[in-house]
């Protein structure tokens, strides 16, 4: 049996220079932004 996700959608507002930071971040390492914001959020205590 498949697990599936409870999922919400957020909406967040973020400065130019963070949006450039992340888009560049993902151009980097070519993972979509919604994967690199899951991640950091995971690593949270």
């Amino acid at each position: 049996m498949k697990k599936k996700w409870a999922v919400k959608r957020i909406t967040v507002n973020l400065a130019s220079t963070e949006v450039q930071k992340l888009e560049e971040y993902c151009q980097q390492t070519g993972r979509p932004a919604s994967d690199v914001i899951r991640e950091l959020i995971r690593g949270l205590r």
